[in-house]
Parts: structure tokens; C-alpha cells; sequence
């Protein structure tokens, strides 16, 4: 196995070895679209609102609240992106990623956020095994003498209220985007490297104008459920989807992602009564 580092935990090549909460997800949505992206056939292009890459501008957020040594160095590698160039505004960070600013502003005058998440160590790297297949994690903020650890997100709109297709009811941000799945990936990993059970946390702040926060614990009994049925989940699917990868089975195609909307090819008529919609 590869050790990870900083430096390749993000790499394809490591993502060949391990799986990840993202990846995981990835497969879950559109098993073709992970594979070509795993084999460097495609990526997805960035989407942009108001301007701003949305994963850029949630690590220039994280980065903050990593070290003022991460900060410097993410703006540095990303300044192109972020920084004016020309103008009355040359040198300074552009208007679209200002909204960054006030955002960790949020979170920096906060007790709370500043009690539980900045004593943390950061970007912990953790590995374990799930049902024998390798996996990965990076925890933001690990308390492990405390035995809890956070997670950070950056979230459009903390009480946006979101459609579960599959359930047919609205949901929050939290258990649409999986994270009750990565939280509980988060904390068997963390079990297994560290010899620890520790608590999750979830801090969230939103891309508004004044931003809002929030902060969230997974404690319930209810949640509790989810945590395990999701480690389920995995145990579950995950044989299926490194079969994929060591191209033992046909990917499947969603037929509806963006990659798929790209490969697609019109072989025949559909009944218009058959036309599938969400």
C-alpha cells in the first residue's frame, strides 16, 4: 500500500488503493462517470456562482483554519484565481471571494467554534479497513484526548431544505450530502488508527450575506441509526464498486450526470410516457 501524505492524498494514484467517502459517493451516483475520472479520462468542469469556484472557496476557508502557513500557501498555488491582477483592486483578493473573508470572520468571532474546533490537530490523515477493502480519511479538526473531532462546511444555505428522491420527503443539508455516512467513516478510521472512539461535530457556515453558522452533533438516537445503516450501506456496495475498479464488472452508466449527458449517443425512440424525471 502507498502511505499517504499531504502531498498524494488527493492523487489518483492513491485513490486506486483506497476508498473514500467522496469516492464512495461518486460511485453511488454514476459508476461510469468515477471510473473515467479514476482513469484520468475526464473531470468535472467547475461550476461557478457568483463568480466564485465553490471549492476554492471552501478551502480558502478551511485553509484559514488550518495554519496561517496552509493559508499563505493555498493562496500562493491558487492565486490566478484569487487574487485582482489589474485595477484599482490589483493585489487584493477579488470581490467574488471577499464573501471568504467574512465567512471565516463568522467562525473566528465565535466562542463556541473557537472552544471545540481550533484546539484541534489539523488535516489529520487517518487509514483503516472496512470489510477488508481499504480506506482513507482527512479529519479537520481531531481532538483525540478529548475524544471528539469536528468537521468544517461551507454550505449555501444551512436551512435550505433539499428532496430525498428515494425516501420522497425533504431533508437538510446534513443528510442530503452524506454526511452522516462520513462522519461515521470519519469515526471508524479514527477507531482504528488511533485506538479510540471518538465524537463527531459538524460546524457549518453558509455563503450569505451576513454569512450564518451553525454547530451539530450526531449524539441522537436517531442519528445513531443512520451512522450504522450507512457503514451497512457500505459493507454493502462497496464489493461492487472495486470490482468496477479492477474492471472485474461493466460500470454502470446513471445516464443523466454530466459525463454521461457527454458520452451519449441516440440509439433508438422512447415512448414519451417513459421519459424518466426526478
Amino acid at each position: 500500500m502507498i502511505e499517504l501524505t499531504p502531498e498524494n492524498y488527493y492523487s489518483l494514484e492513491t485513490d486506486w488503493e483506497y476508498m473514500s467517502f467522496s469516492q464512495f459517493k461518486n460511485f453511488k451516483e454514476c459508476e461510469a462517470k468515477e471510473l473515467a475520472r479514476l482513469k484520468g479520462e475526464w473531470e468535472p468542469a467547475k461550476k461557478k456562482s457568483t463568480g466564485a469556484d465553490p471549492l476554492i472557496l471552501g478551502n480558502y476557508v478551511h485553509s484559514y483554519f488550518e495554519s496561517i502557513v496552509a493559508h499563505e500557501a493555498f493562496v500562493e498555488a491558487n492565486k490566478k484565481e484569487l487574487i485582482s491582477s489589474r485595477g484599482a483592486t490589483k493585489g487584493k483578493l477579488k470581490s467574488s471571494y471577499q464573501l471568504a473573508e467574512e465567512m471565516i470572520k463568522t467562525l473566528d468571532n465565535d466562542k463556541l467554534f473557537d472552544f471545540i474546533y481550533t484546539p484541534g490537530k489539523k488535516e489529520v490523515i487517518v487509514t483503516g479497513q472496512i470489510n477488508d477493502h481499504a480506506w482513507k480519511g482527512k479529519i479537520d479538526s481531531l481532538v483525540l484526548a478529548k475524544g471528539y473531532f469536528c468537521d468544517l462546511k461551507t454550505v449555501d444555505d444551512i436551512h435550505k431544505k433539499h428532496w430525498d428522491p428515494a425516501n420522497r420527503i425533504w431533508t437538510n443539508f446534513i443528510e442530503d450530502r452524506g454526511y452522516i455516512m462520513q462522519a461515521a467513516i470519519y469515526q471508524e478510521l479514527i477507531k482504528q488508527t488511533f485506538g479510540k472512539q471518538c465524537q463527531p461535530y459538524l460546524f457549518a457556515v453558509s455563503k450569505q450575506t451576513p454569512p450564518d453558522k451553525g454547530a451539530f452533533d450526531f449524539e441522537d438516537t436517531d442519528t445513531q441509526y443512520l451512522m450504522k445503516e450507512a457503514l451497512e450501506e457500505i459493507k454493502e456496495k462497496q464489493d461492487r464498486f472495486w470490482q468496477v475498479m479492477n474492471g472485474e464488472v461493466e460500470p454502470k452508466h446513471c445516464g443523466k450526470c454530466e459525463y454521461c449527458r457527454s458520452m451519449k449517443e441516440l440509439a433508438a425512440f422512447q415512448h414519451v410516457t417513459d421519459i424518466e424525471v426526478d
